[in-house]
Formats: structure tokens, C-alpha cells, sequence
């Protein structure tokens, strides 16, 4: 079963669009949504839900105020300021290090763990789903993008399917991380910017330390094409193989509004350069 993972350094480059695209053209596939921070590539999708559950991936300090002896070390140690003058925990400012509890003389102050995300597999018009939202405020974006991972081959492994089509994160930081491992290729896309080709350079950085074959795709190419090529010169002194210039169109918004993909219009120029992307990774992955 092949991992494909589509990742950007930035945000709004069409990622999400483009691993779209994908789930569309792809046969015998799993789609997996691992930016847990804002997913959204179920609006495509029409999912219904078949499991769900919610995802315990922090703790925070409770206080037992019965064995409390208000001796105020707690608040002394506390660096988050969660600990107020009455010695109440602020739920949203405790950080779960465990240094109150672990100062505490009287044992009054435990580590529960903490509901912090919520994660789900659903049935789709394209296949199986399987997705998770970190709720606001929660920095365990890695573990939960494990989590998703996980279901996600066990639905792959039920369906016997031939891909994982994986909507990554945009960044380089811990849920990028934790959904390039175990990948067997990333599809990098980007935009013709200077944010777009400097962002560019940070996630080819972080997939090459990985070892994991990366491909490249420039989306909305025709908005800069002097950009376009510098971002093409890169990519031939990077030995980084471009699958396709995708142009700008506005037919990509409104299929997305009415929940499809821009493949699924045949009139759509965006679609059709997508198209000719799906087939080129698929001959260079063979």
C-alpha cells in the first residue's frame, strides 16, 4: 500500500485541492486528512461518519480541595500563571507539566488527562475517510496526526487498498513531521511567490533529511511567470522532479463551493492540468 503525501510550506497553495484531485482519480484508495489544525478536505467528500472518538492527548492538573492545605507552593512553581490567589486552576492556562503536583506536600493535586481533539473514519462518494480536528488552544498536533495515521491503515488494510492519498499540514513543524513518517512520496505544492518559493525551500529541506522522494507541482503558475521560472530553475538544481504548472482558475472555487474537484469539470482548465499531474506521478511512481 503506497503513502502519498501532499504537503506545501505555506498555506493556501491548493494542497488541499490538489489532494483532492487525487482522491478523485485514484483507484482503490484511503484518504486521510492529517492537518488536524484545519481540516478540511471532507468538504469534497460528503462523509458519513462510521466511528468516531475523542482523542486524549494532554493533561491538566486537578486539585482536590478537600486535602488542600493552601500551603501556595503549587502557585510558587507554577510558570503559567494557571494557579490564581485562591489556588483555583485555570484549565485553559495549565500547561499539564506536572510541576504543582509534583511540589505539592499534601498530594492534593493529580494529572488527569484532558479531551483534545476528536478524530473519526467515515464512508465518502470517494472512498473511506479518516480525519481529526485538534480543538482550540492544543499543542498535541503530532500525536493525533499519529492517531489518524492509524485508523487510516487499518482502513486500507479492511478495503485492501493500493493508496493512502494523505492531505498533510502546511509548515514544517510537528504535524508535518509526524505525516511524512512512513510515506513513500510527497507531493510538494507551491505558488509562484516569494513566500511561496521561500517556504518551498524550508519543506524540501525537512522531506530531503527524511530521505523521502519528493515531486513538485506549481499551482497557479500563470499569476507570475517570472517567479514560475526561478521556481523551476530551483527545482532543476534540486534535481526535483516538476509534475505540472497548474494555471489559475476560478473554476476551482466553484466546484470546491458545491463539495467536488476540479477534475470533475470538464471545462475546467485547472482540472485538466491536474489530470496530466495524476498521470505523470503515477508514471514516475511506477
Amino acid at each position: 500500500m503506497k503513502r502519498i503525501l501532499f504537503l506545501s510550506g505555506k498555506g493556501g497553495t491548493g494542497k488541499t485541492s490538489l489532494a483532492g484531485a487525487f482522491a478523485v482519480l485514484a483507484k482503490e484508495k484511503v484518504l486521510v486528512d492529517c492537518d488536524v489544525d484545519a481540516a478540511n478536505l471532507h468538504l469534497l467528500l460528503a462523509p458519513e461518519i462510521v466511528s468516531e472518538g475523542e482523542f486524549e492527548g494532554s493533561k491538566e492538573a486537578v486539585k482536590d480541595a478537600t486535602a488542600c492545605t493552601s500551603c501556595g507552593k503549587c502557585r510558587e512553581v507554577c510558570r503559567f500563571a494557571a494557579i490564581d490567589e485562591d489556588l483555583a486552576i485555570d484549565p485553559y492556562l495549565c500547561e499539564g507539566c506536572g510541576a504543582c503536583a509534583y511540589v505539592c506536600p499534601a498530594d492534593a493535586i493529580t494529572l488527569s488527562p484532558r479531551e483534545s481533539g476528536h478524530w473519526f473514519t467515515a464512508t465518502t462518494r470517494l472512498g473511506p475517510l479518516a480525519s481529526a480536528e485538534l480543538y482550540p488552544g492544543e499543542e498535541t498536533s503530532g500525536k493525533l496526526v499519529m492517531l489518524v495515521k492509524q485508523k487510516a491503515d487499518g482502513l486500507g488494510r479492511q478495503a485492501k487498498a493500493e493508496r493512502l492519498v494523505i492531505d498533510g499540514a502546511p509548515g514544517i513543524g510537528c504535524p508535518v513531521i509526524a505525516s511524512a513518517s512512513g510515506v513513500n512520496a510527497v507531493i510538494l505544492v507551491t505558488e509562484p511567490s516569494l513566500s511561496g518559493l521561500h517556504d518551498l525551500k524550508r519543506i524540501l529541506g525537512v522531506v530531503r533529511h527524511f530521505r523521502i522522494p519528493a515531486y513538485l507541482v506549481i499551482n497557479k503558475a500563470d499569476l507570475s511567470e517570472e517567479i514560475s521560472k526561478t521556481i523551476e530553475a530551483f527545482a532543476q538544481e534540486q534535481d526535483l522532479l516538476l509534475l505540472g504548472r497548474i494555471p489559475y482558475d476560478g473554476k476551482v472555487t466553484e466546484r470546491m463551493v458545491v463539495g467536488e474537484s476540479a477534475v470533475e469539470d470538464a471545462e475546467s482548465p485547472a482540472g485538466a492540468a491536474m489530470q496530466e499531474v495524476f498521470a505523470r506521478f503515477t508514471e514516475a511512481l511506477a
